[in-house]
């Protein structure tokens, strides 16, 4: 199980692609299909159906006669070319309804539809015969989508160090989840069953030269294909544009001309195909319509060209300052949602996110990771005889020497009640072991206060490990753990048990 696999296995679902783009996949599956098969399948969706046939006679696909029915349709367009029509509709709203707070859906896909415009158009001007490039490009950044539906939290922590950082977002992606979005969305898309020359350029267009032969153009056609929708979808519009246009004449051997036509037709194209989708375009403009615009307004600033240099550097540095803030303010809200207010460990909700994304570094570096459970001995009598507060103090001071005698690597939470978890990052069963008898020895020499006696306490501990040579989930690694643990309880309590993962065969 790669880190990406060990990531998607989360008790979050991701939301399945429409049974109509699953029933479009399955028909082209078959060789033996029809074409009265497919236009089935698509009239049996009346919206879909309609959408088609006003791309179909649109400046898009700019077709010699109207077409006018979905058979019409696929007669004058070609199987593939519909096909793909079809399952970019449909696969487009998977994420449509998770837009909340900062993160943008429509603006996902504003830009997803542009770099698909993009992609088809550099295709027709240098001669790239692919039926899978337009879903390709519409596609290629889903993994962005799926990512913010599984752990939101932690995508929009993405977006505060890409704002604060300038980083590049699959950089950002990588230090937080372990992996980017490319890797997720090939994964995704292949779990769905889309073809191998769909998803596999997918995970390369951020880096062509890695992508199988077979692949290679494709990924190239991608990768200046996000370049160009950036310009209009991204921040530094300038440098993306410059971007861009050296990647066409560089890669793609066009002349200047050629890429500033190329660029500017990508707004007019994507401007008529973003409505297809229901959704606003917005002002896209053609990129020489902005700067033309941008020179007008310029010639009109009354300001000397020294006051104009220190009004831009003087916005710049607010800006900068507003980002920094701004993520400042971020990272206290996640901190104060991810703590236990009792004791100020790491809450369980916390706990589950971590060691998921644990395992996949785990997977992706090949490096075993230990899991610590420990519950406090006979807790309920305390609560029961010396009262709440007395718990609550037991449980606070325990919870610190835990976490006083652990790693900054390490994850040390509050399971629930009076449970608690500690993730080991590179740590073997001994290892882990050994900190879990640490704990047992630290927390049975403590002495709490009742206020007229002195009260000790002691815990039962269990122990397990995940080998990545061997894989597991992360709910299987827990039930080892756990079971361990009460095993200790069966066993006397006060005391450490290992156990393997797989038999759950205590040591």
């Amino acid at each position: 199980m790669n880190a990406v696999k060990q990531f998607l296995n989360t008790d979050v679902r991701l939301p399945s692609p429409p049974a109509i783009a699953l029933r479009i996949i399955e028909a082209v599956k078959d060789d033996g299909f029809s074409f009265d098969q497919l236009g089935s399948i698509i009239e049996s969706d009346p919206a879909l159906a309609g959408r088609i046939l006003r791309l179909g006679n649109s400046q898009i696909y700019a077709l010699p006669r109207r077409v006018n029915t979905v058979k019409m349709a696929i007669a004058v367009l070609g199987v593939n070319a519909l096909k793909n029509i079809a399952l970019s509709f449909t696969l487009a709203e998977v994420f449509n309804k998770e837009s909340r707070g900062r993160f943008d859906v429509d603006r996902l896909w504003r830009r997803s539809i542009t770099a698909a415009a993009a992609a088809h158009l550099i295709s027709q001007e240098i001669g790239f015969q692919n039926e899978e490039t337009f879903i390709t490009g519409l596609l290629q950044d889903i993994g962005v989508g799926a990512m913010f539906v599984l752990a939101q939290d932690k995508y929009l922590a993405v977006l505060d160090e890409k704002t604060a950082t300038g980083l590049p977002v699959a950089e950002v992606e990588r230090k937080i989840f372990g992996f980017d979005h490319t890797e997720l969305g090939a994964e995704l898309l292949q779990m769905w069953g889309l073809p191998e020359a769909i998803y596999t350029p997918i995970r390369y267009h951020h880096d062509p030269k890695s992508a199988p032969l077979q692949f290679r153009a494709l990924c190239k056609v991608l990768e200046v294909s996000d370049r160009l929708s950036a310009v209009y979808h991204g921040t530094g519009t300038v440098k993306n544009f410059h971007t861009a246009q050296e990647l066409l004449m560089r890669m793609l051997g066009l002349s200047e001309s050629q890429t500033s036509a190329l660029i500017d037709a990508v707004a007019e194209k994507s401007v008529e195909l973003i409505s297809q989708f229901n959704i606003d375009p917005r002002q896209l403009k053609p990129f020489s319509q902005i700067l033309q615009e941008a020179n007008e307004g310029l010639s009109r600033v009354n300001l000397s060209y020294e006051m104009l240099v220190v009004d831009l550097k003087e916005a710049k540095e607010k800006a900068e300052q507003l980002a920094i803030d701004l993520k400042t303010a971020n990272e206290r809200l996640r901190e104060a949602a991810i703590r236990d207010g009792l004791t100020g460990l790491f809450n369980h909700r916390y706990f589950q996110e971590a060691i998921v994304a644990e395992l996949a570094r785990a997977v992706r570096y090949q490096h075993p990771v230990g899991l610590v459970m420990l519950d406090i001995d006979h807790f309920k009598t305390v609560n029961d005889k010396y009262g709440h507060q007395i718990g609550d103090y037991m449980i606070r001071m325990i919870a610190g020497q835990i976490a006083k005698g652990s790693r900054i690597s390490d994850v040390v939470a509050r399971h629930g009640g009076e449970e608690f978890a500690i993730i080991l990052p590179e740590t073997d069963l001994q290892g882990a072991a050994a900190k879990g008898e640490s704990c047992r020895r630290a927390i049975e020499s403590m002495d709490f206060s009742t206020g007229s006696e002195l009260v000790r306490a002691t815990v039962s501990v269990g122990v397990a490990m995940f080998d990545p040579r061997d894989p597991v989930s992360k709910d299987e690694l827990i039930e080892a753990a756990d079971r361990a643990l009460y095993r200790s309880k069966r066993e006397g309590r006060n005391r450490v048990t290992l156990s393997t993962v797989r038999t759950f065969q205590e040591l």
